[in-house]
């Protein structure tokens, strides 16, 4: 345990001594902070604070069970929203994609090269022409297709393949179906989508082309947690870049994609981190 890096994250209603009492556990408890950041949002009167830490001498506990037992009546004291990790348990992720590529094989990539921080469990889709991508990958590729008949089992499949693998999270990398409203509460804080454009223009189909018409000096995109407001969810990461009247739809595209691609990355590595914590409406990205 000693060799173990472990992840505090917490919220609760601001007051005075909450840091105290979190360096002060740790200190105790011969914990060594590797990074610690904090933010206090005045407006709500919220307190948000992430740790990474190790053990370094022989006062730390040699369970995560005992150290998590050990730092409970402050978080009980404190009215604490908390959770604390083992730094390598990897969070299991299913992506869900329908045709486009772009965003499925960045994520792929970056995975098996070890660039992100999380677990693909598995790949679904309503279409069948990403399975040869995936599995060549080595990861578990279902085809769920999905109409207004069956959109209820369809979606139900999906939960219940969540909870075979135990995934944390569903990504929806281009996942051209928007979901119900009851998926979408059963998955508040746990589904990550990335969106075409810098929110809110341009929803909905041809975002590129509808730009190119009313010629736009920046595109962009957007990763934001689900939520039954279609793509009024929390955001949690966005990037632009500056195009000018030279730019075909077809460059408009390209662009676009490259930018889907490494913002939805971005989210997809901060909450393998745990680095994204809810605020209401908002998020608080600890990067």
């Amino acid at each position: 345990m000693m060799n173990q890096d472990y992840i505090l994250t917490l919220t609760a209603e601001d007051r005075v001594g909450l840091v105290a009492a979190v360096t002060g556990f740790l200190a105790d408890h011969d914990g060594f902070i590797l990074d610690s950041q904090q933010y206090a949002d005045l407006e709500q009167n919220r307190f948000f604070m992430r740790v990474a830490f190790k053990g370094a001498g022989p006062k730390f506990p040699t369970d995560l069970a005992i150290l998590t037992s050990s730092f409970t009546p402050i978080a009980d004291h404190y009215g604490l929203v908390w959770t604390l990790v083992s730094a390598a348990e990897k969070p299991n992720i299913i992506i869900a994609v329908s045709k486009g590529s772009h965003c499925l094989n960045d994520l792929l990539h970056r995975w098996k090269t070890a660039a992100l921080p999380v677990n693909i469990a598995a790949v679904i889709s309503n279409h069948d022409n990403l399975r040869d991508l995936t599995e060549w990958h080595d990861v578990p590729f279902h085809h769920l297709p999905v109409s207004d008949e069956n959109r209820c089992e369809q979606e139900q499949a999906i939960v219940n393949l969540m909870t075979e693998v135990q995934a944390d999270y569903l990504i929806l990398a281009r996942y051209m179906q928007i979901l119900s409203d009851n998926l979408s509460h059963q998955l508040a804080g746990r589904c990550i989508n990335i969106h075409h454009s810098f929110l809110p223009g341009f929803k909905g189909a041809r975002p590129y082309h509808r730009a190119h018409q009313r010629g736009v000096k920046l595109i962009g995109a957007t990763a934001h947690f689900v939520s039954a407001d279609l793509d009024e969810g929390p955001i949690i990461e966005q990037a632009v870049e500056r195009v000018d009247h030279r730019a075909s739809v077809e460059e408009l595209i390209r662009i676009g994609r490259d930018i889907e691609s490494q913002v939805l990355a971005k989210a997809v590595k901060w909450a393998g981190e745990h680095r994204i914590l809810m605020n209401g409406n908002r998020t608080v990205v600890f990067r």
